[in-house]
């Protein structure tokens, strides 16, 4: 139940869904009161910041302080940007993410948004770490089958064998995600894929429980390459869904840092560790 009130919740205070909310008000308040100046008010500043933070570098300004350091990328034979020695690992993790199911589709396309990127990295490191198993986390929501589940499917698709796969198909959210990987992974270090603006996020989440994450991000969005002036400065919804993005992960770390089961965690992993 909790799940889903934070689902809802979370989703109404997205830019666009805020906004719209925002611009009805207005628009209650010019029809229906006498309030006429503060209804143009307010209406003319929710459309303002609807055009400015569907613009590029406005969005990735926003952005790019939330997918921070997270942009090397692991290699077999460097130092990874968690401070751990790079050494192979016997296992990567990919989170999950954005999916559907249907089976008259290419296995690709059931990933949606974020998940395939993560999916193609996990890939790549599994291919730099020979002998290692990759680990595919996420419930099935109200599809029939789980996003850990078309996860594999999709590596499986590209070459993975299917002994090297294991799909925990339990988790809704991150924080679940650590606790089933721990049961596998224990102690011992392992790649933690996911997307670079969900990293911070994420390597707390399994901190909590005393694991040893190595970063592997995948799928970073804040674009600091050039690009053509008509790309940067007319509104995209592209780029306004790199503002919700950046807003997504800043309500989420707020959650985090209030939620108390995050300290019940903590207390409770120590206790197991004296």
């Amino acid at each position: 139940m909790l799940f889903l009130l934070k689902k809802y919740i979370g989703s109404l205070l997205m830019p666009l869904p805020l906004m719209i909310i925002v611009s009805f008000a207005a628009l209650l308040l010019l029809w229906f009161s006498r309030w006429q100046r503060t209804g143009k008010t307010i209406l003319s500043l929710s459309w303002l910041a609807l055009l400015l933070l569907s613009l590029q570098p406005i969005a990735d300004k926003l952005l790019l302080p939330v997918e921070g350091k997270y942009v090397q990328r692991y290699e077999p034979d460097a130092t990874s940007i968690t401070s751990h020695s790079a050494v192979p690992v016997k296992y990567i993790v990919v989170l999950g993410g954005g999916f559907t199911y249907n089976p008259q589709w290419a296995p690709s396309a059931n990933l949606i948004s974020n998940s395939l990127p993560r999916v193609t990295e996990g890939i790549r490191l599994y291919r730099l770490n020979p002998g290692a198993k990759m680990i595919f986390t996420g419930g099935k929501g109200v599809n029939a089958v789980s996003s850990a589940e078309v996860a594999a499917m999709v590596a499986q698709s590209l070459g993975i064998p299917v002994e090297d796969t294991i799909a925990l198909k339990k988790p809704l959210d991150t924080e679940e995600e650590a606790a089933e990987v721990e049961k596998i992974v224990g102690q011992q270090p392992f790649i933690l894929v996911t997307s670079a603006n969900h990293m911070k996020r994420s390597l707390q989440f399994f901190a909590q429980r005393r694991l040893h994450p190595i970063a592997g991000p995948a799928n970073q969005l804040a674009i600091t390459t050039p690009l053509y002036p008509w790309e940067k400065y007319m509104p995209s919804s592209y780029y306004l869904s790199h503002t919700e993005r950046a807003w997504y992960e800043t309500l989420g770390q707020i959650w985090q840092a209030i939620k108390p089961a995050n300290q019940d965690i903590g207390i409770e992993k120590s206790e197991n560790t004296q």
